[in-house]
C-alpha cells in the first residue's frame, strides 16, 4: 500500500522545509543547534501539521544514534524497557535518539521512566506536543529539556509546499497537473495552517481529476468539494479552545465588536454554543457590571434564547448580546470587591459578626449589656443611620471603590447625599 503523499514529500533536509522562519532560518538557535551536531533534549510545542515529526526525522539523520520512534498514545512503560534494553549494545554504541510524539498523553509515572536515561546523556530525548508542555509535561522532564514552539504555518508557506507536492505527483505517473487559477491559494488557506492536510487535498485533487490526455485538470471547484473544513484549528480540551475563549472575552472586554464577533464565530463554527453562552454571561457580569447593571438580564435573555433555539439559529440573539456587551460602559468595581472579600476570608480577616445584626432576641444571664442594639434604617432620615456593620476587624475595610461612569457616578451621589457627605440641596 502506498504511503500517503504528506509522508513521500517530507523533506529531508532544512532547505525543503516550510515555514518556522523564527526557529529555522540561518542564524536561528534550533537551525545552529541542528548544524552542530549536538542535540541535547527537546521538546518541539506546537499544532499538527507544522513540521515537528519533520524536523525530528532530519535532526535523527544527523545524530547517527539509533533512532526509536514512539507514540505516546500507544506506547507503554515496556516500549521504554525494551530501548533500555539495547543501551550500550553493538546496536546503540553511539546512544539512542528516542522522537516520542503526543508525549502528553504519557502520565507521570511514564514521563518519570524516562529520566535517569535521558539525564546520563543514554536517551536523547526529542518530544512533540500539541498541548502546552508547560502544563501536560512533568517538571522534571521539561527541567532536563529545551522547548521550541511550532506555529501554524502561513498560507504562503503553504502554497510552496502544495506546489511541490504537484510537481511531485507529476513526476511520479508523468501526467501533468493542469491547475485551475486559484485553487492553490485557496488550498493554502482552507487548511488552517496545517501543511499535512493540504497536501492530502492536493492528492485527492489529483487522484479524482479528469485526465484529459496526458494532463489532469484541476478545478477550484473539486478543491472546494475536497478540502476539509479545517480553516480554524478547534479542540475543547485543547490549547485553542482556551484561546478563543480568551480572545472572545477579551475583545468584548476591550470594546472591539468587530473582533467579538469572530471570536464568537468561531465558538459557533466548532459547535461550542455552550462556551460562548458561558463566557459571554461572565463578561456582562464582570466586566460592564456595575456600569450598566440591566445588561444582565438582557444577557441572560439573549443566552437563554441561544440554548433554546439551538444551532445554527442561535448565532442571532447572541450577536445581538456579544455587540451589546461590547459596546456598553464597562466597570468591573463589583468584581474587584467581591475579590478583595474573599481575600480576606482566605487570609483568616473575619471576626464575629456585630451583635446589633446577629439573629438573636434574647441574652444569656452571664450578659451584662443586654439588648441587640440594632438601629432600624427606615426610622431615620433619609432611611440611613450610622452604625457598624463589618466585623471589628474589618471596620474600616472599603471594598467597593465607585467606577468613572454614569451609573456609579449617579450612585454615589445618592449614598453620599444618604450619608450626609453631600450637601442636601432640597
Amino acid at each position: 500500500m502506498a504511503k500517503p503523499l504528506a509522508d513521500r514529500i517530507r523533506p529531508q533536509s532544512l532547505s525543503h522545509v516550510v515555514g518556522q522562519h523564527h526557529l529555522l532560518d540561518d542564524g536561528k538557535a534550533l537551525r545552529r543547534i541542528i548544524e552542530s551536531g549536538e542535540t541535547p533534549n527537546m521538546i518541539f510545542y506546537g499544532p499538527s501539521g507544522t513540521g515537528k515529526t519533520t524536523v525530528a526525522n532530519i535532526i535523527a539523520e544527523k545524530t547517527g544514534k539509533r533512532l526509536y520512534r514512539l507514540n505516546a498514545t500507544t506506547a507503554s512503560v515496556s516500549d521504554i524497557r525494551d530501548i533500555t534494553k539495547e543501551l550500550g549494545t553493538f546496536m546503540s554504541m553511539n546512544g539512542v535518539l528516542l522522537y516520542l510524539d503526543e508525549i502528553q498523553n504519557f502520565n507521570k509515572k511514564q514521563q518519570q521512566s524516562l529520566l535517569e536515561f535521558i539525564e546520563n546523556g543514554q536517551i536523547t530525548l526529542i518530544a512533540s506536543t500539541t498541548e502546552n508542555p508547560y502544563f501536560y509535561i512533568y517538571n522534571a522532564v521539561l527541567s532536563r529539556s529545551t522547548v521550541f514552539e511550532f506555529k501554524t504555518l502561513e498560507k504562503e508557506d503553504i502554497q510552496i509546499a502544495i506546489e511541490r507536492a504537484f510537481a511531485i505527483l507529476q513526476e511520479e505517473d508523468g501526467i501533468i497537473c493542469k491547475i485551475e487559477s486559484g485553487v492553490l491559494p485557496y488550498m493554502a488557506a482552507s487548511c488552517g495552517g496545517d501543511v499535512r492536510k493540504a497536501i492530502n487535498t492536493a492528492e485527492l485533487c489529483a487522484l479524482s481529476a479528469e485526465k484529459q490526455g496526458d494532463k489532469r485538470l484541476i478545478t477550484l471547484e473539486m478543491a472546494h468539494e475536497l478540502s476539509q473544513k479545517s480553516a480554524m484549528r478547534y479542540d475543547k480540551e485543547g490549547d485553542e479552545h482556551y484561546d478563543i475563549v480568551s480572545a472572545y472575552q477579551k475583545s468584548m472586554r476591550g470594546s472591539d465588536a468587530d473582533a467579538a464577533i469572530h471570536y464568537l464565530a468561531r465558538l459557533l463554527v466548532a459547535g461550542d454554543l455552550p462556551s460562548a453562552c458561558h463566557r459571554l454571561m461572565v463578561c456582562a457580569s464582570e466586566d460592564v457590571g456595575l456600569a450598566y447593571p440591566q445588561i444582565i438580564p438582557i444577557v441572560k435573555a439573549a443566552v437563554d434564547a441561544a440554548m433554546m433555539l439551538g444551532l445554527p439559529e442561535a448565532r442571532i440573539p447572541l450577536a445581538n448580546a456579544v455587540i451589546l456587551v461590547a459596546n456598553s460602559p464597562k466597570s468591573n468595581t463589583a468584581y474587584n470587591a467581591i475579590n478583595a472579600a474573599m481575600d480576606d476570608l482566605l487570609k483568616g480577616n473575619s471576626g464575629p459578626i456585630p451583635r446589633t445584626l446577629q439573629n438573636k432576641h434574647f441574652d444569656g444571664e452571664d450578659n451584662q449589656n443586654k439588648g441587640q442594639f440594632y438601629q432600624y434604617p427606615h426610622d431615620f432620615p433619609r432611611h440611613f443611620v450610622d452604625q457598624q456593620y463589618l466585623p471589628d476587624v474589618l471596620k474600616k475595610t472599603k471594598y467597593y471603590i465607585s467606577g468613572d461612569n454614569k451609573m456609579e457616578e449617579n450612585s454615589k451621589r445618592y449614598i453620599d447625599w444618604v450619608k450626609g457627605s453631600e450637601t442636601d440641596n432640597e
